[in-house]
């Protein structure tokens, strides 16, 4: 995967070829001011004054959580020792332009970034979702994503030319129309050389009856589609991409920054899959006894846990190891000085 193939597959290079095979976007240029509020390791504050005006014929639960501050600019706490006021970031012009595209958009939108969605974060939305209708919804998604760090942090990190210099990335904030999409009607489809070569399910982790029944439907419906619309129209001749029944949902780098399904990557590059026929291959989960848990979850809880429950951290777990030890030597101690004489 080189670095030209990864600026090709942001989402402002491809939309505009694709445009009419995708869901409505619309795409905003991200300000320095909002990278950096997005790249701060401090408290997430942010303030709620600014929202959605479009209305809606139901009624809707607003997802907020307790460190959101809704109506005040500001938000504070104190003990004994001290007393701290965190000011809530403001970004006027950047604000209103947000609202006036969720507005445009129908009041409710799926947001990105360049590549990525913050699917690790939805566990932070109340309803688990990453529909948004405010700039406090998408403030809150990205500042809890590691996806997103990774677009505007290390975007070029698994390319094979090192060596070259990092092309200019302008971020933008992509906000696509919400859509109701079915999880087992989303397939990602990897491309080699302009050849559609493998097909996965987006969310491979679960068992869907449908796709077991009409595997040949749906594999013949997505070559259609591919050769059709897609093919030799890219820039690059390797990517993957995930479309729906008529729509193209996404264009990712055809690399190991792109999870790989059910697939691995050293099939798919080495050309072992697209030799063994002339179909893409189709893999899919074809029982409920194969069923995985989403490989989500593990952003849920801090990465340190994550080490310490599998052993990939030795220090962190000497260091836990420790730590355990001394409080039961104080716990011992306290006990010790309880039961003496007096």
């Amino acid at each position: 995967m080189k670095k030209e193939q990864v600026v090709n597959c942001q989402f402002s290079v491809w939309y505009p070829i694709f445009k009419k095979h995708t869901i409505k976007s619309l795409i905003l240029p991200l300000p320095q001011n909002v990278i950096d509020y997005l790249l701060d390791d401090g408290t997430l504050v942010v303030s709620g004054r600014y929202q959605t005006t479009h209305t809606h014929t139901h009624t809707h639960t607003h997802t907020r959580l307790c460190f959101l501050c809704e109506i005040s600019q500001t938000c504070s706490w104190s003990d004994d020792e001290t007393t701290t006021t965190v000011t809530a970031p403001e970004f006027p012009e950047f604000t209103s332009k947000v609202l006036e595209a969720i507005n445009s958009l129908g009041g409710r939108v799926f947001p990105k970034l360049n590549w990525s969605a913050p699917r690790d974060a939805n566990w932070i939305a109340l309803n688990s979702s990453l529909q948004c209708r405010s700039l406090s919804d998408i403030f809150l998604l990205f500042k809890s994503s590691d996806f997103i760090t990774h677009d505007l942090t290390q975007p070029f990190l698994q390319c094979s030319d090192q060596d070259s210099p990092d092309p200019v990335i302008n971020y933008e904030l992509v906000l696509r129309k919400w859509s109701e999409l079915i999880p087992g009607g989303e397939f990602r489809c990897f491309v080699k050389e302009n050849k559609l070569i493998a097909i996965s399910p987006r969310d491979y982790t679960q068992y869907y009856q449908h796709i077991l029944k009409q595997e040949e439907q749906i594999s013949q419906a997505i070559q259609d589609f591919f050769s059709q619309h897609i093919q030799y129209n890219f820039l690059d001749e390797d990517c993957e991409h995930q479309p729906g029944r008529v729509w193209l949902i996404d264009l990712n780098p055809f690399g190991e920054v792109t999870d790989s399904l059910l697939f691995t990557w050293g099939e798919l590059t080495s050309g072992e899959v697209a030799e063994q026929q002339v179909s893409p291959a189709f893999r899919y989960t074809t029982s409920e006894v194969t069923v995985q848990p989403s490989p989500c979850l593990s952003y849920r809880i801090p990465r340190d846990f994550v080490d310490l429950s599998t052993g990939e951290d030795a220090y962190k777990l000497i260091d836990f190891l420790k730590l355990k030890k001394s409080q039961q030597e104080e716990s011992e101690e306290e006990e010790e000085q309880e039961n003496a004489p007096q």
